[in-house]
């Protein structure tokens, strides 16, 4: 199997985990409640050590160590897609990014454990239980908030549309994509897409929500090589400010 290839994917998963498990950090001491406070630092902290699992496997392929990895490259050195750079907003579009995110990663994650490469599908086989637990606490309060009030409603309607194009730009295919199936390593992008889309779509339908035509939505590209947001760069300035001051340091 070519190497390259299993690094590719290794990056974008990882690269996604570290980029949003910050973004969840942000929630800390802001939550609209003390439950959503606790839930969203509590799935940050998961996003982040699902990261280091991902950059581990990185460094047994001759990456760099993980810290390095994580806080020493620029925006364009990053695999993630854009949808988890953007900035949280308010809650409606937090919630919104996590309900989309998620239902897309625990699909990953169970197709993943059945992957060829056995060091990936030992990892995704152990995270998957963490995952669904996030999976049930963003399906949860979009089915409650997506059936209360008109200010809710709408609120969540405007940010799922908002969150869409970006949500799509997570299956954006690898350069290695078709030598990834063909291998077994992973089932593609296609695959994973096509069961996320069912999934979404039966949460949606308990509510008072409307799922867009995806086919009149153009996906924002660009984010799994190094194109993205004006908004990553600063935030990796934030992530690595502690660390740029003694590189050398041990925690």
């Amino acid at each position: 199997m070519n190497e390259q290839a299993i690094k590719d994917l290794l990056y974008k998963l990882a690269d996604d985990q570290l980029i949003l498990g910050h973004r969840n950090s942000e929630w800390t001491g802001f939550g609209p409640i003390l439950e959503e406070d606790i839930a969203f630092s509590s799935m940050a902290q998961d996003k982040i050590g699902h990261s280091l699992a991902f950059y581990t496997l990185l460094q047994e392929l001759g990456e760099a160590e993980p810290d390095t990895v994580a806080f020493t490259r620029n925006a364009n050195q990053f695999h993630n897609s854009q949808l988890v750079e953007l900035p949280n907003g308010e809650y409606d579009f937090s919630l919104i990014r996590h309900f989309l995110y998620d239902n897309a990663e625990i699909i990953r994650f169970e197709m993943l454990s059945q992957s060829s490469y056995e060091p990936i599908a030992k990892v995704a086989t152990k995270l998957k239980g963490e995952v669904k637990y996030h999976v049930l606490h963003a399906n949860t309060w979009i089915k409650n908030l997506g059936t209360s009030t008109e200010e809710a409603i709408l609120r969540l309607q405007s940010s799922l549309n908002e969150a869409l194009p970006y949500a799509l730009g997570m299956f954006e295919k690898s350069k290695f994509e078709q030598e990834l199936i063909d291998a077994g390593v992973y089932a593609g992008e296609e695959a994973v897409k096509a069961e996320w889309l069912k999934r979404i779509t039966a949460v949606i339908e308990k509510t008072d929500l409307k799922l867009p035509d995806l086919e009149s939505i153009k996906p924002k590209f660009g984010g799994r090589y190094g194109e993205h947001t004006e908004h990553l760069q600063p935030l990796l300035d934030e992530m690595a400010e502690v660390f740029k001051i003694d590189p050398t340091a041990e925690w």
